[in-house]
């Protein structure tokens, strides 16, 4: 396979990447077509054989978020891929939120497509093993594939797992696993609703919890009645573009998802509750009657895992203030969004600031090639339960293909970049900083 360096083997200078972008989600995609066109060589490695991440393989819907109080609050590439996919008929931009529903397999096709275009060298189906290191610096990362097991070189890495893989398999420094992780869940697609009886189906309102009170009291209802009803948030519903289709975030399973003992038995726990919820909904709701199961996510939606330990951690405080730092690169305006992994509840904290991240946050003292984009970024947990989601996501990306970029052109580690360089680059493409 081209430009990829067999372990056994000396390498070459030809195999060597600029950047080198782990995972293909919202945050890595942006982050590799950010740095292609940019002018780099830069691959990125997913291990399924498409982009999205969590919105494709979670099945998580819709994208959150871009506005707050009606004004835009993250632009840039970011926005640029919600308006190509808008155009390809595949989103809805859902005012006044700004949140964007999607057919997931649009979002594939644009995703490929914007990284492709880019120049970015793609490699799919790669699982990511090991990393290889040099005192302070990850010199290749390990991937495995059918061809066996290849280190890929890069002179920057970028990590967007979502879990800090990368940063983990190089032994970089965490901060401790919160005692009580948000729950993950398992999404599904139904078909044949009547989704004209389902008002909270599109995501258009401030300051509301956009989960369906009439099926949650139901739920309650059966449960007291003597009905086994498995954990359940929400529920949440996404329109998926489509009438009679909907994507639903329901399910709950209370572990940690890096451990694979626990994600195997939530992968099979979920998908049992999930057809014990569609006989529920088809049994107690007119507008469910004539439901039909079309497909579950790939993978369970991850909520929270690691988070590096980064040069700065961003607290709840400073983000709920909407303090601005001088190395701000990224916002969000999503809700403090918690999950609790034991009961049915969820704490949900509309923000009145957008909320900035320092570029600090992206890095820490232990690689000085290393970035990370994505939930698995520097702050404490009330500011990761806003910033975990899509739209923040990616423009954590588009700042570390920034930074790296700079990082490339100044020769310099990610530690020592002008940051106001890295600023001014992203407001040129349209970021909101």
């Amino acid at each position: 396979m081209r430009n990829m360096t067999n372990n056994n083997l000396n390498s070459s200078e030809e195999d060597l990447f600029d950047v080198v972008v782990c995972g293909g989600g919202p945050a890595g995609m942006i982050a590799a077509t950010t740095a292609a066109r940019a002018g780099f060589k830069v691959a990125l490695i997913e291990r399924y054989g498409f982009l999205g991440g969590m919105a494709t393989a979670g099945l998580v819907d819709p994208i959150s978020r871009f506005y707050l109080h009606g004004e835009k609050v993250i632009g840039g590439i970011p926005w640029e891929f919600v308006d190509n996919l808008v155009k390809l008929g595949g989103a809805e931009v859902e005012t006044p939120a700004g949140n964007v529903s999607f057919h997931p397999e649009y979002y594939k096709l644009c995703a490929q497509r914007m990284v492709l275009q880019a120049g970015v060298y793609l490699f799919l189906h790669a699982t990511i093993v090991n990393v290889e290191t040099n005192i302070h610096q990850i010199s290749s990362v390990v991937i495995h594939t059918k061809q066996g097991d290849y280190a890929i070189k890069g002179r920057y890495i970028i990590d967007c797992t979502g879990d800090a893989d990368v940063a983990w398999m190089a032994g970089a420094k965490f901060q401790k696993k919160s005692e009580a992780l948000q729950p993950a869940s398992l999404c599904f697609m139904i078909g044949n609703v009547d989704t004209n009886k389902l008002p909270l189906r599109k995501h258009t309102y401030e300051n509301v919890n956009m989960q369906d009170p009439d099926l949650r009291q139901m739920l309650f209802n059966l449960s007291n009645k003597g009905v086994k009803v498995p954990q359940f948030g929400g529920p949440w519903y996404c329109s998926m573009i489509e009438n009679g289709y909907l994507i639903v975030n329901i399910t709950r399973y209370n572990g940690d998802m890096t451990d694979i003992n626990e994600s195997t038995r939530a992968e099979c726990q979920l998908r049992e509750d999930v057809f014990h919820f569609v006989d529920i909904l088809r049994n107690n709701t007119e507008a469910f009657k004539n439901a039909c199961l079309l497909t579950t996510a790939s993978q369970v939606g991850v909520r929270e895992t690691r988070r590096i330990c980064g040069d700065y951690i961003l607290t709840g405080d400073e983000y709920l203030d909407g303090k601005h730092f001088t190395d701000s690169i990224a916002r969000g305006c999503h809700p403090i969004d918690i999950h609790r992994g034991k009961d049915d509840e969820q704490t949900c904290h509309f923000i009145q600031k957008a909320g900035f991240v320092p570029y600090r946050c992206l890095y820490s003292d232990d690689f000085t090639n290393l970035l990370v984009a994505g939930r698995c970024i520097s702050t404490d947990e009330t500011a990761s339960a806003s910033l975990r989601v899509q739209a923040s996501c990616m423009q954590l990306g588009q700042a570390a293909g920034t930074a790296a970029s700079v990082c490339l052109k100044d020769k310099c580690s990610v530690q020592k970049v002008d940051t106001q360089k890295i600023r001014n680059t992203m407001i040129e493409t349209g970021a909101l900083l």
